[in-house]
């Protein structure tokens, strides 16, 4: 079925991870959080994963309820490579849907219901420190309604704004060192990764008394797509995280529910978002976790590759 307002699009997924030692070495059990749980925006047509060296593999789901596959290994290699291909129906809205808003959440701050706050948990909690309460006045600063700086602010407009300020005075970078840096690291350097921003962004809407989430999966880029087709077209405007994991953020609104924000590219709505996990932070939402056994030189490279295709 398709709800109003969605777009329906076939996508498949290739990711690709590759680990490179420059000796033969034994790895420990790895956590792979690649494969995105079915939904009413979400359908799952297709999945495959594999893993060299040999190893047997046992299904779980963590405490969000995310799939996740734990990977143990028969015998020791000089590299490990993990290899997912998903193909899945897409109904991802193009822009939220604030319509559905319950009427006392249209303006800020509005309170949840003893049901809602009990079930959103720490999802409303800062996790991070603030000392000098820079990302607070940062949040607050929009909290001003466009139109009568007397009257309340617009929850949407605000969220708005907040989500397409980080992608317009932030810059966007990729980094290989593993993690995630900290709101104040991001503010401070005026960089960051898509999980950088995601995280600014999470604690920045907390700061004002929002439910927020963490998210990780894939982001589908139409011109990319088109480049990977035809290399002989003309290179279109591309979104930023394209080709590899891409983060982003939930902010749940009583009446709409879960509300896409992706700061790193300013857009709003699921329509390019692929949602593989939903955490409470960003460190347990990574897509490999796992350990190897032998001297730390052994480890020689990382490289990962991902491609997102429609049709």
């Amino acid at each position: 079925f398709i709800t109003l307002g969605n777009t329906m699009q076939i996508l498949t997924v290739h990711h690709l991870t590759s680990y490179r030692y420059d000796r033969p070495v034994r790895f420990g059990e790895h956590a792979l959080t690649m494969r995105p749980r079915d939904s009413h925006d979400l359908r799952m047509i297709e999945a495959s994963l594999s893993v060299y060296p040999a190893s047997e593999f046992r299904w779980t789901h963590d405490v969000f309820g995310n799939s996740i596959a734990r990977v143990n290994f028969l015998e020791e290699a000089d590299h490990l490579d993990i290899e997912s291909t998903i193909k899945i129906e897409h109904y991802g809205l193009s822009y939220p849907d604030f319509s559905t808003l319950d009427s006392f959440a249209t303006t800020l701050p509005f309170p949840y219901n003893n049901d809602e706050i009990a079930d959103l948990g720490r999802c409303t909690e800062r996790h991070y420190p603030d000392p000098d309460h820079k990302l607070t006045e940062w949040a607050r600063q929009f909290l001003v309604n466009s139109t009568d700086p007397t009257s309340a602010p617009n929850t949407a407009e605000t969220l708005l704004a907040m989500n397409q300020a980080i992608s317009n005075t932030f810059t966007y970078e990729t980094r290989d060192a593993h993690g995630t840096q900290t709101p104040m690291e991001t503010m401070d350097r005026g960089t960051g990764t898509c999980r950088d921003f995601a995280l600014f962004f999470m604690e920045a809407v907390r700061s004002i008394g929002l439910g927020a989430r963490f998210v990780s999966g894939y982001l589908y880029d139409p011109a990319m797509d088109a480049a990977f087709k035809d290399p002989n077209l003309p290179e279109g405007a591309h979104l930023r995280g394209a080709g590899a994991t891409h983060a982003w953020v939930q902010v749940y609104l009583p009446g709409a529910g879960w509300v896409e924000y992706d700061p790193t590219n300013g857009i709003a709505g699921g329509a390019n978002l692929i949602r593989v996990a939903v955490t409470r932070d960003p460190s347990q939402a990574l897509p490999v976790t796992g350990s190897f056994y032998g001297p730390a030189e052994a480890f020689q490279s990382l490289s990962i590759s991902v491609q997102v295709t429609s049709g």
